[in-house]
């Protein structure tokens, strides 16, 4: 079973592709989305999910979230004692969706289509595969987000000849594509994007409201565990916003209530300065794929973060059109990662679409350029795969010695966008030797190949002898064999994975928990005794016990949400 899979920075989601079209599987507490955030307790065990964010209320150090801003960097994160890269976290979240998966389709998962955002540059998309593979899933297609919302979409199979516009804003990334689609070909023409800038960022700006609102708060004095609180309510203020004109913000700090009103209008005027990051990128995919914004037929809205009525108000006003939000933006994603994986599978009924990608960063080398008579400038980079080329391409480029008797050519292959080689991304370099003569007189073309799957061999030839060397190039700092991956998930495997029976009652005690923390008198007495109660029916094995006060306190706590 090939399913799909839409690793999200805030919340991943897992489908798969029925007779009736896409479904998304639910998680083991039967809601369809899983929050990306992952902890670990003094034994060992792992919480993802729903229960990871309880269990960081409780104890903050614990856990991660956001982990993904961090794909296919050395950055650590330390759970407790514990230490993890961002794909190992990452692999934690696919294990668990995967597990879910089995569960719910009662057989083996074995490979996946993992979503990307289109920004993504090769480290990165590379991290995602290793994470899916220490995962134990089967990764051969990496997606671009925009790509698999314009297929969830069914942009695939309209008839006529489309421009689109893919707007995908979800919790910490954000995307802007460009498609056209002309007999069967779904083509990228351009992509642009913001890798820190999502949903999170719009809740950060409440919480910056609500410090400036009550300037006797110091927020460096607070505990991490008072400003996981605010930051909840942040968000919870945020959806209120989404609901009304007015949302109330609450926060109990040390035992004292803060309380403010904030209106729409001037929460939509704190965003002005995320709203104007949001038209950069818009304005640069539309001059990389040289077409004006008449040209573009549909606009589509894509995560979370787009059900906002700020976002959905500005993309009107930036668009002059009303964008297409007919899907559940959440969603979306994953639906059309599960559509490719069924393309992939070439299940019956899906009509066969040629999908193409663009290279999102310049592929090129660093060199020495001549600015005047004898006189050179060093560390120049030049572009060979230039950004939004469609992939696969292959291009050469001649480079020749700038040295007399000079032996050898270093050909230092380099991934961005700046005009200095030392200000973009190092993916390893080649040498190769040259016969001896004057400066200008030997030379060696240079041929870049990038394909869908983000390789990128590159060929280097001696023009006067023919002598060639050849190499695929993968980041040489983050990048593991077969070998490597086999061992480090043996070394993963000493952690312990919480048993899938008693997931649901794991949540519900930290979810009771955190509330008997933020409750005082009566309210947490309360608490403590239907708490009491199910931790007995937990300890007494018995199955109807524990179903009746499980029954008991999900009521309890849903009661309890609605008073308050």
């Amino acid at each position: 079973m090939i399913v799909g899979i839409d690793l999200g920075t805030t919340n991943s989601l897992i489908a798969y592709y029925t007779e009736d079209g896409p479904k998304i599987i639910p998680n083991r507490l039967g809601k369809p989305m899983t929050p990306s955030v992952v902890s670990i307790d003094e034994e060992g065990q792992i919480f993802v999910g729903e229960s990871a964010m309880e269990r960081m209320l409780l104890y903050p150090d614990s856990g991660a979230a956001l982990f993904k801003r961090s794909m296919g960097s050395n950055k650590k994160f330390s759970l407790g004692e514990k230490s993890f890269t961002a794909e190992e976290l990452s692999s934690f979240v696919l294990r668990f969706l995967k597990e879910d998966a089995e569960n719910y389709l009662g057989e083996p998962v074995t490979e996946a289509v993992i979503s990307v955002p289109a920004y993504f540059n090769d480290a990165r998309r590379r991290a995602t595969k290793r994470a899916g593979e220490l995962a134990g899933l089967k990764v051969e297609r990496i997606i671009s987000e925009p790509t698999a919302a314009a297929i969830a979409y069914g942009l695939w199979q309209q008839k006529e000849q489309a421009r689109f516009l893919v707007f995908d804003l979800g919790g910490g990334t954000f995307d802007v594509s460009i498609l056209e689609l002309y007999d069967t070909i779904l083509e990228v023409h351009a992509v642009a994007g913001d890798n820190f800038l999502g949903g999170e960022d719009f809740t950060a700006v409440l919480e910056k409201m609500f410090y400036e609102k009550f300037p006797e708060i110091n927020r460096f004095s607070l505990s991490e565990k008072v400003c996981k609180h605010i930051r909840k309510q942040a968000e919870l203020c945020k959806i209120g916003l989404g609901e009304s004109r007015t949302s109330v913000m609450k926060c109990n700090i040390n035992g004292e209530e803060y309380s403010f009103t904030v209106e729409y209008s001037d929460y939509e005027e704190a965003c002005g300065e995320l709203l104007e990051r949001i038209r950069q990128p818009v304005k640069r995919s539309l001059k990389d794929a040289h077409i004006r914004l008449a040209d573009i037929d549909k606009v589509v809205l894509v995560g979370g973060a787009t059900k906002s009525p700020v976002i959905r108000r500005f993309a009107g006003k930036l668009f002059h059109m009303i964008p297409d939000t007919n899907m559940n933006p959440d969603e979306t994603v994953a639906l059309g990662a599960a559509i490719q994986a069924a393309m992939k599978e070439r299940k019956e009924g899906i009509r066969e679409v040629i999908l193409t990608d663009v290279c999102p960063f310049t592929l090129g080398t660093e060199v020495v350029r001549e600015y005047a008579e004898h006189r050179f400038e060093d560390g120049v980079f030049l572009p060979i795969i230039e950004r939004n080329t469609v992939i696969p391409a292959s291009r050469t480029d001649r480079l020749y010695t700038v040295r007399d008797n000079q032996t050898k050519i270093r050909v230092h292959v380099l991934q961005g966008e700046s005009r200095f080689a030392v200000n973009n991304l190092s993916l390893g370099e080649l040498f190769i030797e040259v016969p001896p003569g004057k400066a200008g007189e030997e030379a060696v073309d240079v041929t870049y190949t990038y394909d869908i799957n983000s390789i990128l061999e590159v060929e280097v030839k001696v023009v006067s002898s023919g002598k060639k060397i050849r190499q695929v190039f993968k980041d040489r700092n983050l990048d593991m064999s077969e070998e490597e991956i086999e061992e480090r998930l043996e070394t993963l495997s000493y952690l312990k994975i919480h048993p899938r029976e008693k997931e649901e009652n794991k949540f519900l005690l930290l979810r009771g928990e955190r509330i008997y923390e933020e409750s005082l008198g009566l309210k947490r007495s309360q608490v403590e005794q239907v708490l009491r109660k199910f931790e007995r029916a937990l300890d007494s094995y018995d199955p109807e016990q524990i179903a009746e006060t499980k029954r008991e306190l999900i009521e309890f706590l849903e009661n309890l949400d609605e008073w308050e």
